[in-house]
């Protein structure tokens, strides 16, 4: 796995998935699936992993073991894989996989677009009012190329602390470090609210399919909370093992979990007394996936006009700063 992934990989590997979703709907096999799509990959690199994969399963593993073997694809992937095979919807599951990362691609273009202007113009700032200006009217002659590695220079921990936000936001960590993250993006506004309501949109989609399928109610929410991705939901899911065990009721224990919003657990506890608790969690998951979305977008469209406000502001401060010091020198020179 790459160290950086980008909007084409995202782009990518949405395309993996939905061509996945669309051959196993089919009726095909994801043995003669994935076959049929490492001869014509949406990437030439996807080829060699494909190939483990091929070789995993022809060695007795199941799919979702063979996707965690290879090491290819983040855990959140392998864990909703997991979930689909369980519940005998892979299909399915592809389809809200390559839905996920189209969302991911999408989005961030738009913020990378959005972002060439301010980033462009506070090159343009550093250069001018940290680089240029204070050698004004000094007899220093520096070249240009001296002066963009000086700008480079001024500019290079934010350029680490940028790098460094994007490498800890990847998928392939671990669940500590994601744990992590989720901590520290979650009082974020706008942006933690929309990661909890796509994870919680997740979480509903799973459990759906697990449940329909048979599968036992503790398992189906340690599964469902596994795949949705969020290390907070995981582990609140698996301390109700003993409660629900004794006798409480999945509802019980999500209406006295802070992680789970009031709408949220009054849906699951109409849908667990009336008996149509998989309705009710199809509808969960459209809510949730729509008012993540709807905020992911917000999010998107805001940060870049944050950011070209600020350094406006930077700019319009260094310019009333410039000006306050010529006429400081104007006034001491006429007073003398």
């Amino acid at each position: 796995m790459p160290l950086i992934i980008t909007p084409r990989q995202f782009a990518q590997r949405a395309e993996f998935y939905h061509q996945l979703a669309q051959l196993t709907s089919a009726g095909i096999g994801v043995v003669q699936a994935l076959e049929q799509i490492r001869r014509n990959p949406p990437s030439s690199a996807f080829r060699e992993p494909l190939q483990r994969f091929l070789d995993e399963l022809a060695a007795g593993r199941t799919f979702s073991e063979s996707l965690q073997s290879g090491g290819w694809l983040p855990v959140f992937d392998t864990a909703l894989i997991e979930a689909g095979e369980h519940s005998g919807r892979l299909d399915a599951t592809f389809r809200l996989l390559a839905d996920y990362y189209n969302e991911r691609a999408r989005v961030t273009k738009m913020v990378i677009s959005q972002l060439i202007y301010p980033v462009g113009l506070l090159h343009f700032a550093v250069f001018i009012f940290l680089v240029v200006m204070p050698f004004a009217g000094s007899q220093f002659n520096a070249s240009l190329p001296w002066l963009c590695l000086k700008a480079a220079l001024i500019l290079s921990p934010l350029y680490a602390a940028v790098a460094m936000m994007i490498y800890a936001l990847q998928g392939k960590h671990g669940e500590h470090w994601r744990a992590r993250v989720e901590s520290f993006l979650r009082p974020v506004p706008i942006l933690g609210t929309a990661r909890h309501c796509l994870a919680l949109a997740r979480l509903a989609a799973a459990l759906d399919a697990l449940i329909s399928a048979g599968v036992n109610i503790i398992d189906a929410w340690e599964l469902a909370a596994t795949a949705s991705g969020s290390p907070a939901l995981r582990r609140t899911v698996a301390e109700w093992k003993p409660l629900i065990t004794s006798g409480k009721t999945p509802a019980e224990t999500i209406r006295n979990s802070r992680l789970f919003p009031e709408t949220f657990a009054n849906l699951y506890a109409s849908g667990e007394i009336s008996g149509k608790l998989d309705e009710t969690l199809r509808r969960l998951h459209v809510y949730y996936q729509e008012e993540g979305t709807h905020k992911l977008n917000a999010f998107a469209q805001w940060t870049p006009r944050l950011v070209y406000f600020l350094i406006v502001l930077f700019i319009a401060y260094k310019i009333i700063n410039f000006w306050t010091g010529y006429f400081n020198t104007i006034s001491n020179l006429t007073n003398f």
